[in-house]
């Protein structure tokens, strides 16, 4: 009998946004967000994790962080807009990862702080290593990325659980 592989996750913060004259979901990216939603794509693709689905939030900044960061890929996930991302508490966020089906392997989460960062802090605990270590002083600033892997099915997923394998944000 063989042991699965691990599943993973990629909590992505999206790109730094602009300040108009809209509400808050309508934000689009400034012109450095554009450019680091690109690179971070293409860091995203130099992990060599196969994504097997995206979830969006539905604020205009991710979805645009997301469009750019995707055109980066080789093979592009299936991708669900998902308006309860948007504003979510980390408990929040979980309970939204538990409904993931099983045959997903790989997932990418493209969101907002405090809940992106507050989730991985959450499902990995006292992130140790330089991974853990990188993000605790560096924060988790615009276009930031964690992956974070953990055993067992998504309906499993829960605080603690999961394990900080790397960390990424534009000035690395």
């Amino acid at each position: 009998m063989s042991v699965a592989e691990p599943r993973r996750i990629v909590l992505f913060r999206h790109a730094k946004a602009d300040w108009p004259q809209v509400t808050d979901h309508e934000r689009p990216l400034a012109d450095r967000g554009r450019k680091d939603a690109a690179v971070a794509g293409r860091r995203l693709t130099d992990t060599g994790i196969p994504f097997d689905l995206a979830l969006c939030s539905t604020a205009v900044r991710t979805r645009e962080t997301w469009k750019l960061a995707v055109q980066e890929f080789p093979q592009r996930p299936k991708t669900v807009y998902e308006e309860r991302i948007y504003e979510a508490s980390p408990g929040e966020l979980i309970a939204l990862l538990n409904e993931t089906a099983d045959d997903v392997r790989n997932l990418v989460l493209i969101g907002h702080n405090p809940g992106v960062q507050g989730l991985a802090d959450v499902l990995s605990g006292q992130a140790d290593g330089d991974a853990g270590e990188r993000m605790h002083r560096r924060g988790f600033p615009a276009a930031a990325f964690v992956v974070i892997s953990f055993d067992g099915s998504w309906k499993s997923l829960e605080p603690g659980a999961a394990t900080l394998l790397d960390y990424w944000a534009p000035s690395e």
